[in-house]
């Protein structure tokens, strides 16, 4: 099953009852959000994988109405805002009867923020000339689609229009640090943070890669480095780790092997490797009286010597002191303003898409804030040279 990170995500913009949860079941082929006439039905964000002709994995997602001026509702219009940060292709739906002043608004942020943005009037079968296609064409600048989701007319159009819109940039996530052929030896440790039965999906993802390119994959686990090392006629070209085992592992390393982390893969992968790196620079730089937001893109339950809650703080502190302050958020949660922070340290968002990532690295890069990744920041911590 393709990962939610890898798939093209597709939110539903628009006021209350201007057709999006309608819409949403007409793409997904099934009834499941709740439709009502009834303002502010939808809540929370709600999110579907499918698969969509011409497009493949997907994720659909329909969003709260624009227009919920309630106090609740300003509540709801600030997720859908933040859904923003994880659209890679927008569906703006629009009413006959609107002022087009909120829909105008959004397709303005669109736009700065280069998201591709289809223009949907939704409920089709209620136009009966073409005025206000013609309106909506000349304030915004381009014809809106016409749909019906209640007839279904103009659905397949509609998915065929995403399709041209959905251009997928080709990336590896070991491109330009192995080659097919290489040996690549990954070290994976099996402490309590790793799921029962199962390995964690950074490990997963690259070793499918590896496997896929032609690589010659070996896995072991940190105290199964030196007889893994043992039993190989020459060096790995490569071996990948898990930051937090850099120490022990950098040890054994032979001098002709190169030393990477997943976490340090997937900050070139889903992030910006040139600004993470720079940003650790700051890492020397720190004080007591500095502070430091640490930024997990999963939602697990922290467990025992959790890297992003436990570990890394303890190094932090260690380096620079127990006077600095360390905020910690997970999830969708990524405060506004972050002008009061020093440096932001984000994992390797192996939960996040891209464009997810790179929105934030904007918002940090906006506020003059730098920013580097867990793998890196570890490395530094650790004096480990990569």
């Amino acid at each position: 099953m393709i990962a939610t990170s890898e798939r093209i995500h597709i939110a539903l913009f628009g006021r209350c009852n201007s057709g999006k949860s309608s819409l949403f079941n007409a793409l997904a082929g099934q009834e499941f959000v709740i439709v009502s006439e009834l303002a502010g039905t939808t809540t929370d964000p709600v999110s579907k994988a499918i698969e969509l002709p011409g497009i493949g994995a997907s994720v659909l997602i329909d969003t709260a109405g624009l227009d919920d001026n309630s106090e609740l509702g300003r509540m709801r219009v600030l997720q859908t805002q933040r859904v923003l940060d994880k659209t890679d292709i927008a569906i703006l739906l629009f009413t006959p009867d609107g002022d087009f002043s909120i829909e105008i608004e959004l397709l303005e942020e669109l736009k700065l923020r280069e998201i591709p943005v289809l223009l949907v009037v939704s409920k089709a079968e209620l136009i009966i000339d073409d005025a206000i296609r013609n309106h909506i064409s000349s304030v915004c600048g381009e014809a809106p689609l016409l749909v019906s989701a209640k007839t279904l007319v103009g659905v397949d159009n509609l998915i065929e229009s995403i399709a041209q819109k959905c251009v997928k940039e080709e990336r590896l996530i070991t491109d330009g640090v192995c080659n097919a052929g290489d040996l690549v030896l990954l070290v994976m440790p099996q402490d309590t943070q790793a799921p029962k039965g199962r390995l964690i999906k950074p490990q997963v993802e690259v070793l499918r890669e590896l496997l896929d390119r032609g690589c010659r994959a070996m896995c072991c686990t940190t105290d199964g480095l030196s007889a893994a090392l043992a039993s190989l006629s020459s060096p790995p070209k490569l071996i990948i780790t898990d930051s937090q085992a850099f120490s022990e592992v950098s040890k054994l390393k032979p001098d002709e092997t190169v030393l990477t982390s997943f976490s340090i893969l997937f900050a070139r992968y889903k992030g910006d490797i040139d600004l993470f790196r720079e940003g650790a620079a700051v890492l020397n730089k720190l004080t007591q009286s500095s502070r430091v937001l640490i930024a997990e893109a999963c939602t697990h339950v922290p467990q025992h010597e959790d890297i992003g809650r436990v570990k890394l703080p303890r190094l932090l502190r260690q380096k620079i002191g127990e006077g600095l302050s360390i905020d910690i958020v997970g999830g969708a949660d990524f405060p506004d303003d972050l002008s009061q922070y020093d440096l932001v340290i984000h994992c390797g968002a192996c939960m996040f898409t891209r464009r997810h990532v790179m929105s934030r690295v904007a918002r940090v890069q906006k506020q003059g804030v730098p920013i580097t990744n867990y793998g890196i920041a570890l490395a530094v911590l650790k004096n480990v040279d990569l």
